[in-house]
């Protein structure tokens, strides 16, 4: 994740394996459900392919896991690949990028990052920055395929988000910078209507706050959710501004983008961020409300056409 600094916490992390949600978790009112018990276990096994840093053969196994689950729920997927210019030189990396048809061709966009950061001093496996927010495009991949879209859903797996040195310039987003390039070369940008950008949502401290480089009709769709189906606690009626993340390609393109990202997370790339600091539950807050914020933003989006 990026190299800035997260909003100081008080609050201490009491680690746990248990994987199990909490029973006063409210139930959202959209017909599919998001499953976190099987969100929770593809968060488990990408942790177990160990660090995933773009060009690692860890990373390609990640990324047959995602191309091979994809596969399993009939959604069907496309790999990107390219070489990437970094301060080390040329790295090999791959974007996914898969299409759920809608009954309109435009499109609405559910992103992540799948990589994680490369760190030379200690063993980094990014459970909550890099494999919580892919557990949860995965989860929602496989429940927005059993449900009837008004608009085309694009998954997408950004490879390289991670900066190889230090954030700063060119070196992070490398995937997403590389995924607008090629949609505004082809022509294709113009059909993506709004992308949800998932990151570090697996903290079991959970802690989102209104991100202000975000589109604001988006974000406010997303908080307004969040406190119909009672996630107040988690989604904290508070501003903060990201120094970077996959969004700013598309903000600087001119699409409407919003970033749902945890920073407020002391075990941020140190070797704790692993099992015992993420949660099921976690994934289950954040699912349930872009599930449920889904028809809003695509109501917004007809209104506008």
């Amino acid at each position: 994740m990026k190299d800035r600094t997260a909003p100081d916490s008080d609050s201490a992390i009491a680690p746990t394996t248990d994987s199990v949600i909490a029973q006063d978790t409210p139930a959202p009112t959209s017909i599919v459900k998001f499953d976190s018990a099987r969100a929770y276990e593809d968060l488990r096994r990408q942790v177990g392919f160990g660090p995933r840093p773009a060009g690692s053969a860890a990373l390609a196994q990640c990324r047959q896991y995602i191309l091979a689950e994809l596969a399993a729920a009939g959604i069907s997927a496309r790999e990107d690949a390219w070489d990437a210019a970094t301060p080390i030189g040329r790295i090999p990396m791959v974007n996914v990028v898969a299409t759920i048809p809608g009954k309109r061709s435009d499109r609405i966009a559910l992103a992540t990052h799948y990589d994680t950061k490369l760190e030379r001093a200690f063993r980094f496996v990014g459970a909550s920055d890099g494999a919580s927010s892919t557990a949860a495009v995965l989860e929602l991949g496989r429940v927005l395929k059993k449900r009837q879209n008004e608009y085309t859903i694009e998954l997408i797996f950004f490879d390289g988000e991670e900066a190889v040195i230090q954030w700063a310039g060119t070196d992070n987003t490398y995937g997403s910078r590389h995924y607008v390039a090629a949609a505004q070369a082809s022509g294709t940008l113009k059909t993506l209507k709004a992308l949800v950008l998932l990151d570090m949502i697996g903290d079991r401290n959970l802690n989102l706050r209104r991100e202000t480089n975000s589109t604001p009709w988006l974000t406010d769709i997303v908080w307004t959710t969040a406190r119909k189906l009672g996630y107040t606690r988690e989604f904290l009626n508070e501003d903060f501004t990201v120094g970077g993340d996959d969004h700013f390609p598309f903000l600087a393109a001119g699409v409407p983008a919003i970033d749902i990202i945890d920073l407020d997370y002391p075990a941020w790339h140190t070797p704790q961020d692993d099992l015992d600091h993420v949660s099921a539950r976690s994934l289950q807050i954040v699912g349930d409300v872009v599930l449920e914020a889904l028809p809003q933003i695509e109501k917004r989006l007809a209104s506008t056409r």
